[in-house]
């Protein structure tokens, strides 16, 4: 059966066809390691993962090959890593902040049932790239040097918009222009930038004489053609990157190599909202997906329940995460599991199975198919369809577990730490005292260090990370 997705930049539903089949090349954008992901983030973790494995089944797995980047240079980490660590230098502090929030996501990730990518590339390790790419496009008259600034001159490229077919006024507000009086154009957009004191800095391109960093964009060119060569199969991310973070790839990366195309299809999930409204830290409703492992709503819910819930909506659709609908999922998938337990899986994915998810990834009719295997009782066939979705099958798997009988023991647990995190700092094994606070944070409870007032001795609250 034909694969056919919906291309962003056709707008359309299109047959695939790899540029070839015996090395079929996707991309994706990560993460910008500076913070818990939320249930936002993970929404395109698992689309792009059961993307790759429906490739990785009709191409074959050694022929698929898929990549998903680390962002962990950028402005939202030096600020965070400055307010955890104000004691530290600045590079030390950005550091910890992006190993202790990469090891995290990539903790909560496996509990969702998401594969490792093929590479994981992070941007501090492709400078090089970038600055060539960079010093390229300056050659090619697509970008110039404005007070330390390489930008990129958007009028160089003719169909710049096209992926979001965008007006040009729509797209300068869209953008949150920032006007600067080096521009030759307020579009233009930063490739590389001067390093402010203490920030990470490498020696900048296009012959500029003082420290700098690349600008966001420029990091998924540099890290895509490295990794998949200067044009490929399938570029993906959520739909709030259509623009500019990903208008601005494509104009780059074409310049830059003088290619058509930079991806043949470019797929994006649509949004998600809590309850109803759009996720936000000052509504209230800005749910990590530690948070939902850990502590929502008095439950510590499995991560196989929070990947059933995801695939219920189709993927381009705005999705609605609620109590409700996950409580729905965990109850789905326990009488499923409870029935299949002893049972074996038939070989090979069921039909239907495999149809709907070749109708651009078509996961609601997915779970109707499912919910038919186990109407009429097909238990082999829906334990091989689960397995293939990355569900496990096993009901010990997604156990919930209700946290008020627990949480005074954990709340124990927390304050013992807290109190040997104290003592260690008492004793100026500060070592010691880092290791207990990143145990704490990847246990979800965020530390304040502050004086009394009164005694100026050392006093530390907690409170959990949202």
């Amino acid at each position: 059966m034909a694969l056919t997705l919906y291309n962003t930049l056709t707008r359309e539903k299109e047959p695939f066809r790899p540029l070839d089949r015996k090395n079929v090349r996707v991309y994706v954008c990560g993460p910008t390691v500076y913070d818990f992901a939320h249930i936002g983030n993970a929404r395109p973790v698992i689309v792009f993962d059961v993307l790759y494995r429906l490739l990785r089944h009709v191409y074959g797995p050694e022929h698929v090959t898929y990549v998903r980047n680390i962002t962990d240079v950028d402005d939202k980490i030096n600020a965070r890593a400055a307010e955890d660590y104000p004691g530290l230098p600045l590079n030390e502090a950005i550091r910890k902040v992006t190993a202790q929030t990469e090891k995290q996501f990539h903790e909560d990730m496996r509990a969702l049932g998401v594969l490792p990518p093929t590479a994981e590339p992070r941007a501090t390790e492709h400078i090089d790239q970038m600055k060539a790419m960079i010093e390229q496009l300056v050659m090619n008259g697509c970008a110039y040097v404005a007070e330390d600034h390489v930008l990129f001159h958007v009028a160089s490229m003719p169909d710049y918009g096209k992926l979001s077919g965008r007006s040009l006024d729509e797209m300068i507000a869209g953008a949150r222009v920032e006007v600067a009086p080096y521009k030759k154009d307020k579009m233009d957009f930063v490739l590389w930038k001067p390093s402010k004191p203490g920030e990470p800095s490498w020696p900048s391109p296009a012959g500029i004489g003082v420290p700098g960093r690349p600008g966001w964009h420029i990091e998924c060119s540099a890290m895509s053609a490295a990794h998949l060569g200067e044009t490929f199969d399938i570029h993906g991310g959520g739909i709030d990157l259509v623009f500019p973070h990903h208008e601005n790839e494509i104009a780059q990366s074409r310049c830059a190599f003088h290619t058509k195309t930079m991806a043949q299809v470019w797929m994006h999930n649509g949004f998600l909202q809590v309850e109803g409204e759009k996720m936000a830290k000052s509504l209230g409703n800005f749910v990590t997906v530690h948070e939902l492992l850990t502590d929502w709503h008095g439950y510590a819910w499995p991560g196989e329940a929070l990947r059933f819930n995801m695939l219920r909506t189709h993927y381009r659709q705005p999705l609605d995460w609620t109590l409700v609908s996950l409580d729905e999922a965990h109850k789905t998938l326990w009488e499923w599991y409870g029935d299949l337990e002893g049972k074996e899986a038939a070989p090979g994915v069921p039909g239907p199975v495999l149809e709907a998810l070749s109708d651009d990834l078509n996961t609601p009719k997915v779970i109707t198919e499912l919910h038919k295997l186990h109407s009429a009782g097909h238990w082999g066939h829906l334990r091989a369809a689960l397995s293939f979705l990355g569900f496990s099958g096993e009901r010990n798997r997604i156990e919930r577990v209700k946290l008020a009988e627990t949480r005074s023991a954990r709340e124990s647990d927390v304050r013992a730490l807290i109190a040997a995190r104290n003592a260690a700092r008492a004793a100026k094994n500060f070592k010691e005292a880092d290791r207990i606070r990143d145990e704490l944070e990847t246990m979800g409870i965020i530390l304040k260090d502050g004086k009394d007032p009164e005694t100026g001795e050392l006093v530390t609250t907690w409170e959990v990370s949202r």
